[in-house]
């Protein structure tokens, strides 16, 4: 039981918002929103784990056998928003300098 605990959490964390948007180049970030052909033009520093989670739910659907679907399902990435805004808030004041210093992540030029 304790292995798949701790085997949820590195996945959890290994695609948190969080991590892929503050603790990575932005390029990782761009990236990852261009495969997934989002519509988000960039994505601020602050909050920006959920928002990077948003804007990855906000792509179009690709065809399936039977209906349209996500590549992801989108209950994985609700869950991760929830864990982003939490780190979010904790790296709130790191974020802030960093939102005034760089500007926001940008997607697509």
């Amino acid at each position: 039981m304790k292995i798949q605990v701790m085997a949820l959490a590195a996945l959890m964390l290994a695609g948190c918002g969080t991590v892929q948007t503050v603790m990575r180049d932005d390029e990782v970030a761009a990236k990852i929103l261009k495969e997934q052909k989002s519509y988000c033009g960039a994505v601020p520093r602050i909050y920006s784990g959920v928002t990077f989670d948003f804007c990855y739910l906000n792509a179009p659907l690709e065809r399936g056998r039977e209906a349209e679907v996500h590549t992801t399902a989108p209950a994985v990435v609700l869950v991760d928003v929830v864990l982003s805004g939490v780190m979010d808030t904790l790296v709130l004041p790191y974020t802030i300098y960093k939102q005034q210093a760089d500007g926001s992540i940008i997607v697509s030029k």
